[in-house]
């Protein structure tokens, strides 16, 4: 799945952005709170939505200069837009009451962002399970499990498991170099890092928070290695930046350069494609009954072993 096409592109219907103004939105006007609120777009741009009638103060279109009160509800009907192209499916791996796994292809965001609305794994989703919650997120271009919940107290009980590191992760991916060892532990601390065009990114940093990445070398190809990682904390883009920390970056990443930083002088971002990733493995207790759950996806072919390959051209004949 990590390297499947790229979809095509999607035009949504529109959505509708709700905000309940904090005590900081209070005594500004509506086009300076919306321009620094929301830099995505620029003051002209949400000058010509207020004009439009497109932003709503407590039901009723405002004008640019209206004053914001603590408590206001503030409605922006964003008009149907064009999405990037991305893939517009998903595979069940495991259903029950409360529970439901998917597989993500590589290419489909997993939450709403970056002009990705429809064109994402939760709206997919929630077609077919409306009350269905991924519990995490993984990378764009990651592919792989992603767990749901479909019941309140499944996702409470799962979130209580997930703060506590009780959740097993195993990801497998590709790097590059060729390292001595045939395990290793990376702790290197990762946090927010300057970047200059998101303001900040998370990196190696020696101020950031703990993380744990248990590599395995699975096997020595041509310049690269395929490896399993397990983790038990979830730093965002924590394989990434673990392996680029000790020298051994992701195959392709166009972001994280040895040493586990982003390369200064890049315009690269964390959703553009290259590395290969997948999420492979997860192991919980089951939030109803206690019972001890691993739910596993296979890589895609070029993630899988010489071994692997073999079976699976066995099981197909």
């Amino acid at each position: 799945m990590t390297h499947d096409p790229p979809g095509i592109t999607h035009r949504n219907q529109g959505c509708v952005y709700r905000e309940q103004l904090g005590p900081q939105a209070g005594g500004q006007s509506l086009l300076a709170y919306l321009s620094r609120r929301y830099p995505h777009s620029s003051a002209e741009q949400w000058a010509a939505n207020v004009s439009a009638g497109l932003v709503l103060l407590d039901g009723m279109a405002a004008s640019v200069d209206a004053r914001l009160q603590a408590g206001m509800e503030l409605l922006w009907l964003r008009p149907a837009w064009v999405e990037p192209a991305a893939p517009r499916w998903f595979d069940l791996v495991y259903e029950d009451d409360d529970l439901l796994a998917v597989a993500k292809p590589g290419g489909l965001p997993t939450l709403p962002g970056a002009n990705f609305y429809q064109s994402t794994l939760l709206h997919l989703v929630q077609q077919q399970w409306s009350e269905a919650v991924p519990l995490h997120r993984l990378g764009r271009w990651t592919s792989g499990l992603v767990l749901c919940a479909k019941t309140p107290a499944a996702r409470r009980g799962l979130l209580r498991q997930w703060s506590t590191r009780q959740v097993g992760k195993r990801y497998r991916a590709l790097a590059s170099g060729l390292p001595v060892w045939d395990e290793s532990v990376v702790d290197t601390p990762i946090g927010p890092v300057t970047h200059p065009l998101l303001g900040t990114l998370h990196a190696a940093s020696s101020r950031g928070k703990p993380a744990c990445s248990a590599v395995t070398v699975l096997e020595r190809r041509a310049g690269c290695f395929l490896c399993d990682v397990a983790i038990d904390t979830g730093r965002p883009h924590q394989i990434r930046i673990h392996l680029a920390s000790v020298g051994y970056p992701l195959l392709g990443d166009p972001l994280y350069r040895n040493g586990g930083l982003p390369d200064p002088d890049s315009a690269v971002l964390p959703g553009d494609p290259g590395y290969l990733l997948h999420s492979a493995e997860l192991r919980f207790q089951h939030p109803a009954n206690g019972q001890s759950m691993r739910i596993d996806c296979p890589p895609p072919p070029v993630l899988c072993t010489a071994q692997e390959s073999l079976a699976l051209e066995t099981a197909l004949r």
